[in-house]
């Protein structure tokens, strides 16, 4: 095999929160190299959500744990060419692209949002996707209906 997959290279937590996940998800952010500034971006979001939060038993990180939660997608549908005819096969999603697809998504849909900063931004969007609203769990929503409609196409997994 000439073409061997990319080994994983190893995320270093971030100097906040300890947390890989977090350091992943400030890398989708960054824009230019700049990761100082995509960090402070977080951290601020972060406190701003602490501000924001309605229940109390919870840190400003699990709320943005379970956000991203919930925008995970957990089927997709991919095209496929069967006889001419191209298909939209429903499939299962592997679990790392199940998480950078909902960081995607997050970042995207925070940054088309219109508030003053990317921090309240992004604080916005979490806190929606928190409380199970909002662009981005509107997405995971419509690309679950996409695979429930074009389930009759599933024998053609491959």
């Amino acid at each position: 095999m000439r073409k061997r997959q990319a080994k994983k290279r190893p995320l270093l937590p971030d100097p906040k929160f300890n947390d890989q996940l977090v350091t992943r998800f400030v890398n989708m952010m960054m824009w230019d190299g700049k990761k100082s500034v995509a960090f402070k971006i977080f951290y601020d979001a972060v406190a701003i959500i602490e501000e924001k939060k309605q229940d109390e038993e919870k840190t400003g990180l699990e709320i943005w744990k379970d956000a991203l939660s919930n925008v995970m997608p957990h089927v997709e549908v991919r095209s496929r060419r069967v006889g001419g005819a191209t298909f939209q096969i429903p499939m299962q999603i592997r679990p790392d692209r199940k998480v950078s697809t909902a960081m995607k998504w997050l970042i995207s849909f925070a940054r088309k949002r219109n508030e003053k900063s990317m921090a309240q931004k992004l604080a916005a969007e979490i806190l929606a996707a928190a409380k199970e609203e909002g662009a981005a769990v509107k997405k995971r929503v419509d690309t679950h209906k996409m695979a429930e409609a074009n389930k009759a196409f599933s024998h053609f997994r491959f």
